[in-house]
C-alpha cells in the first residue's frame, strides 16, 4: 500500500521534507500542499487509482497513488492530511501526508467489519469518524479514531440504523449526522443487497456516541436508500437517495433539520426517470436555497428549490459524478475527465483532464466560503 506522489512544486516539498527530517519544520498547512479546494478519487488512463487535490481554478495540485479504487476522502480541518477510503465494501483507509506524499497510517476495519467509503473529522481535528458495517449483526457502526495519536481506534458507536454510508458534522458542534441507507450486505455476497423488502433508511444524529434523533422517510418510501449528505452553515441537511424499487423513483433528494420532518424534493416523472433512480453526490448551496444532485447513471445534474421543494433545472452532463459548493458557484466533476465550474449566473467553465473522476468532491477547509 505504498504511496507515490506527483506534484508541481517538488522543490518546496523537498525543502519542507528536509526541515521535518531535522525537526525544525514550521507548522505546515494546506497551503504547503498547494491550497487545494477539493479532494477527489480518480482512475488514471493506465488503470491505476489516485487521490487528487484540485484547486479553485480546477487545476490539479497533487496526485497521490492508491492501492485500489477510492471513493470519498476526509480532509483534516487544520493539517494537510487526508484519509482516502476504499470503495465499499473496503476494509482499509489510508492516512496521507499531502505535503510529503507519504503514508502516515493505515486504518484497518476490525474483524467482522468493513468501511462504507466515507468519514469525517471532528471540528478540532482530534478525531476521525468512519461509517462501518457490522455484517454478522447486520447493524451500522461508527468507528472513532484518535487522529492525534497515530489514528488508533478508541471507540465504537451505534450508527442508529443499517448500512451507514455518508457521515457529516453539523456546524458549530460535534454532532454527527449519518445517512443510514437501510441496506444490509455481507462480504460473502459482495455488493448484493440482502434486505430490500424490509429496508428502513433514516438520518441519525449522534452526540458523544448517543443517537439523539432519527428521521425516517414515510413507510411507502422505505426502498429509498439515503446515501449522501451536504450540510449548510445553519445545520440544514440535504440528503441524496438511491431508489431500490421498481419503476421511476418517487423522490431522490430531501432536506432536514433536527426536530423537524424531512422535506422531500419533487420533480416531473420524466425528469425523475432521467436520473435512473440514482444520486451519486449532492450539494446544498452556500445560501441554503438550492440543492444540486448528480446522476452518473443518467448523466444528469439537477437543481431543486428548497423553499418550494420543486425542480428548478435539469442539465445533461455525461457521467457526471461529484458536486460541491465553492462560494456562490458549483464545482462539478465527471467520469469523462471533465471538471466544471458553474457560476450563480449560470455561466460555466470547463477543464478537461485525463482522469476518470469518482463520485465525490470533498471540500478542504473553507471552500464553501
Amino acid at each position: 500500500m505504498g504511496i507515490d506522489v506527483t506534484v508541481t512544486d517538488t522543490g518546496r516539498r523537498r525543502f519542507l521534507g528536509g526541515l521535518i527530517a531535522v525537526g525544525v519544520a514550521p507548522g505546515v498547512t494546506w497551503a504547503d500542499a498547494g491550497s487545494p479546494a477539493f479532494l477527489s478519487a480518480a482512475a488514471q488512463p493506465d488503470g491505476r487509482f489516485v487521490l487528487c487535490g484540485i484547486g479553485r481554478e480546477l487545476d490539479i495540485r497533487f496526485t497521490l497513488s492508491l492501492p485500489a479504487r477510492g471513493h470519498a476522502a476526509a480532509a483534516h480541518p487544520l493539517r494537510p492530511e487526508a484519509v482516502a477510503f476504499a470503495r465499499r465494501p473496503g476494509t482499509f483507509a489510508l492516512v496521507i501526508d499531502c505535503v510529503l506524499g507519504t503514508q502516515m497510517a493505515v486504518l484497518e476495519a476490525p474483524e467482522g467489519r468493513h468501511f462504507y467509503g466515507h468519514g469525517v473529522f471532528s471540528s478540532d481535528g482530534r478525531y476521525l469518524f468512519t461509517t462501518e458495517n457490522d455484517y454478522e449483526a447486520g447493524r451500522g457502526r461508527i468507528g472513532v479514531w484518535d487522529a492525534g495519536h497515530g489514528y488508533r481506534r478508541i471507540a465504537d458507536w451505534d450508527s442508529g440504523g443499517i448500512g451507514p454510508h455518508d457521515i457529516a458534522l453539523l456546524p458549530g458542534s460535534d454532532t454527527l449526522v449519518v445517512a443510514n441507507g437501510g441496506i444490509d450486505t455481507h462480504p460473502d455476497t459482495g455488493r448484493t443487497k440482502l434486505n430490500i423488502a424490509t429496508m428502513a433508511p433514516n438520518l441519525a444524529y449522534v452526540q458523544d456516541g448517543v443517537v439523539v434523533e432519527t428521521a425516517a422517510l414515510p413507510a411507502h418510501l422505505h426502498k429509498n436508500s439515503i446515501r449522501h449528505l451536504s450540510v449548510g452553515h445553519d445545520g440544514h441537511v440535504a440528503f441524496g437517495i438511491q431508489w431500490q424499487g421498481d419503476g421511476p423513483a418517487p423522490v431522490l433528494a430531501g432536506a432536514h433539520r433536527m426536530g423537524q420532518t424531512p422535506r422531500l424534493m419533487t420533480a416531473p416523472e420524466a425528469a425523475m426517470r432521467d436520473m435512473q433512480g440514482y444520486v451519486g453526490s449532492i450539494a446544498l448551496s452556500s445560501n441554503g436555497r438550492t440543492i444540486s444532485v448528480t446522476s452518473p447513471r443518467g448523466g444528469v445534474l439537477q437543481h431543486y428549490d428548497v423553499a418550494t421543494a420543486e425542480l428548478l433545472a435539469s442539465l445533461a452532463m455525461p457521467d457526471v459524478s461529484g458536486v460541491a459548493v465553492m462560494g456562490g458557484a458549483l464545482a462539478v466533476s465527471a467520469g469523462t475527465g471533465a471538471l466544471h465550474l458553474i457560476g450563480a449566473d449560470g455561466t460555466a467553465r470547463e477543464r478537461q483532464t485525463r482522469l476518470q473522476w469518482d463520485n465525490h468532491l470533498v471540500a478542504v477547509g473553507t471552500t464553501s466560503a
